[in-house]
């Protein structure tokens, strides 16, 4: 039981904890962050050589230090966009009236430098898995790009809750990016795609076809976490039930 329960609070604390303190930051006056991205890009240096220790072998140690270097990567990430230092060539508006393909490269134009940045972060953990055996880091990094990828394609094609009301002041242009309507078939079909991947990892382990490791499940752990991100799109849930402590404005 140890082995399922300690992973799976380990993903459910860093996956609240990470996205409350991103989230507080940015409510921070804009003088502080300077001070904030530069003490996050300390650790993403960090981050980057205990991922390489992590790499080395297959120990529970390992797995943990993996995942929450990731982590740690990411949340550099979500800052540098949040704060409106890493985003794209356009910040602006959508165009009134843009329809169809002119509203894709529009919505690709303001975030198009933030998706490049997490290519080229990918790109350097492929390099350093060269010759390594543990992948849990790499496999992490990808989930939570593939989810993050669906999340903002449902706010294109539209969903009930957009969460533009918690979008930091200097970001407010972005909310006319998002279309608030029913959900759409896409929302389905990546609902549906992320349960039968979550669904074939529980297979696998209670079908003894894969051995309980806990990097196997903080990923299935973080895969649940995504789904249920996906499922709030749907639904009114204000966030402050979940991150009121960091939702209040400085």
């Amino acid at each position: 039981m140890n082995d399922l329960l300690a992973p799976t609070l380990f993903a459910l604390l860093c996956w609240w904890f990470g996205t409350g303190a991103i989230l507080w930051l940015v409510r921070r006056p804009r003088a502080s962050f300077r001070w904030s991205m530069g003490a996050l890009s300390v650790l993403l240096v960090i981050s980057l050589w205990t991922t390489s220790i992590s790499m080395r072998d297959h120990t529970v140690g390992s797995a943990y230090l993996a995942f929450a270097s990731v982590i740690v990567m990411w949340s550099w990430h979500e800052m540098a966009f949040l704060t409106g230092w890493l985003t794209g060539p356009r910040r602006a508006p959508l165009q009134a009236g843009a329809h169809g393909w002119r509203r894709f490269t529009q919505s690709v134009q303001v975030i198009l430098w933030h998706e490049l940045a997490l290519l080229a972060n990918f790109g350097v953990l492929l390099w350093m898995q060269q010759g390594q055996s543990g992948h849990v880091a790499i496999c992490t990094f990808a989930l939570l790009w593939c989810m993050r990828f669906s999340a903002k394609m449902n706010l294109f094609f539209g969903v009930p809750e957009t969460g533009e009301q918690y979008l930091p002041r200097h970001l407010v242009y972005l909310a006319s990016y998002f279309r608030r309507r029913h959900v759409s078939v896409f929302f389905y079909l990546a609902v549906a795609l992320s349960c039968a991947v979550w669904a074939w990892m529980v297979w696998q382990v209670s079908g003894g076809v894969a051995t309980i490791t806990t990097g196997w499940v903080l990923l299935a752990a973080l895969l649940g976490l995504a789904i249920v991100e996906h499922v709030i799109m749907a639904f009114p849930t204000p966030m402050q039930k979940l991150w009121g402590w960091a939702m209040e404005k400085a």
